[in-house]
């Protein structure tokens, strides 16, 4: 509790509780990311010379904007970008798409499902177990996540024309290993370069672990402290670095995520900002390491 009221009281946090809340909604994003990196940072934003991942990140926000973005970072647009790049059985099948939560029919949702918005991060409502979920319970989670324009809050600019919309998909878990792990490619100029492995996310104490393109275990930590025993690689390793190079051709930096459900390699999302690039990283040389592997194209605005 002491930690909590001490952070109240800091005005940086209030900064980002003010944040979350709308009140900075109208600042041009340039002016709002440099308010919120200093409150987070405790330093100014570089633009004009960004060296780290984190500033890097910013800077990619505010001047490469590509309309193709939208499309890979929409969570339902993105499974056709995927299956043209590298092949509809890779892709984690559809069970439907509607243009808000009221108009969700759950009566063709006869199998375990998730159900999420395509145009934030976070949303997600899983249903393993379809005779024992209250649907309207689950279009009014729906309903609060769509409440408020992801765009706003991290300004990641992808995100601003993607159309609001529900989909829901099939549930999927690997029961070889009781959970379903997400493999996360860090890839640079469409080079896979690190993977990131985040484990124990049903047991509500997520790790992560970091390992280089031959599997070897890195000393970088971003968001989580890394598994007590490091998680083993995927069975299918060698062929996500090769989809996810395919995903990524043409990008300065893109986070590509799969899954593996039983020896089969699925499809997860993309993502340009890893945490919106605005998570103080736990190994902080690590985030001049990883903003030395991003080459900033010519500015598009």
């Amino acid at each position: 509790m002491a930690n909590i009221i001490k952070r109240i009281l800091n005005k940086d946090a209030w900064t980002m509780f003010f944040a979350m809340r709308g009140k900075y909604d109208k600042l041009p994003d340039e002016e709002y990311l440099k308010k919120i990196y200093k409150a987070i940072f405790h330093r100014e934003l570089d633009l004009d010379d960004p060296k780290t991942f984190s500033e890097k990140l910013q800077w990619l926000k505010l001047y490469d904007r590509r309309d193709v973005y939208t499309a890979m970072v929409d969570k339902a647009a993105a499974k056709d970008f995927a299956a043209e790049r590298i092949g509809r059985e890779f892709v984690v099948p559809t069970y439907g798409i509607w243009n808000s939560a009221d108009e969700v029919d759950f009566q063709i949702l006869t199998e375990p499902f998730v159900i999420k918005s395509t145009k934030d991060s976070g949303s997600a409502v899983i249903c393993p177990d379809v005779r024992n979920y209250d649907p309207e319970e689950v279009r009014a989670k729906l309903k609060r996540r769509s409440e408020r324009d992801y765009y706003l809050i991290w300004r990641e600019w992808p995100y601003k024309n993607v159309p609001s919309r529900i989909i829901a998909e099939k549930y999927l878990v690997d029961k070889s290993d009781g959970e379903l792990r997400d493999y996360k490619f860090f890839t640079f100029g469409g080079k896979p370069e690190y993977l990131y492995i985040a484990s124990g996310r049903g047991s509500g104490g997520t790790v992560a672990d970091f390992f280089d393109m031959d599997f070897c275990h890195v000393d970088l930590k971003i968001d989580h402290e890394n598994a007590a025993t490091p998680p083993h690689a995927p069975k299918n390793f060698e062929l996500m670095k090769t989809l996810a190079a395919r995903l990524a051709e043409g990008t300065p930096h893109l986070r590509v995520d799969f899954y593996e459900v039983d020896g089969r390699v699925y499809f997860g999302e993309m993502t340009f900002f890893h945490c919106a690039g605005l998570y103080p990283f736990k190994t902080p040389e690590w985030d001049k390491k990883l903003g030395d592997l991003i080459t900033l194209p010519e500015k598009t605005v």
